[in-house]
């Protein structure tokens, strides 16, 4: 499973790509606000930074603005996948954009009927929202599950996108269930690392060795 951090923080994004397990970035309205800065100015930090997609998310609600938006938001490098709503007019301007040679990522998806209209649009990435679902006493986990099965059914190219990732526990299960990529804060990737036995497993580790009066 890829892993996106969903972030527009770029000192966090050159963190977790030090890593070497970051594959790619989603940013939206939100997270832009968040941080304060210039869209396209952090687009293009992005870009240079991780090699993977980066989904830069349009604003306009209708057809012809999504994709004068989407012109400019291209050009800044090849690995931009232009983000869309899940709307008629979203879903029209996939079909052209995809048709054209661009990586689309159509988000606030919160149905499998939504995740089957978006493949047939020839989405590159469905963002079906785990979190968001659970908030409203809906299990977002089934709804990744729904998806995959139709999508292997006819053998949809599209990748499904685990976005809304609310705790680790989301990302394992959206693994189990065989998510394409999840897409999550950074401190969420982080805390896949942590173990307490892991932790407790180094202290003593260390504690041994420094009785043996060793060094390398």
């Amino acid at each position: 499973m890829k892993f996106f951090a969903d972030t527009a923080e770029i000192s966090e994004i050159r963190d977790l790509a030090a890593t070497g397990l970051l594959d790619g970035v989603t940013t939206n309205p939100s997270l832009i606000h968040k941080a304060g800065r210039n869209f396209l100015e952090v687009v293009r930090e992005i870009a240079d930074v991780v090699e993977g997609p980066i989904s830069a998310e349009v604003v306009a609600l209708d057809y012809d603005g999504m994709m004068r938006e989407a012109e400019v938001l291209r050009k800044i490098a090849k690995h931009i996948a232009i983000k869309v709503p899940l709307t008629p007019d979203g879903l029209k301007a996939c079909r052209a954009l995809t048709s054209d040679g661009t990586m689309v990522n159509v988000t606030l998806c919160f149905s499998a009927a939504q995740a089957l209209l978006a493949a047939k649009a020839g989405a590159t990435f469905i963002s079906p929202f785990v979190g968001r679902h659970d908030d409203v006493a809906f299990d977002g986990m089934q709804l990744i599950a729904d998806i995959r099965l139709i999508y292997d059914h006819y053998e949809f190219d599209t990748q499904i996108l685990v976005a809304s990732v609310r705790h680790p526990m989301h990302v394992v299960e959206a693994a189990k269930i065989g998510a394409d990529v999840m897409t999550a804060p950074p401190k969420i990737i982080w805390q896949l690392f942590k173990h307490p036995l892991t932790d407790a497993g180094i202290a003593s580790f260390l504690k041994d060795w420094e009785s043996t009066g060793q060094k390398i």
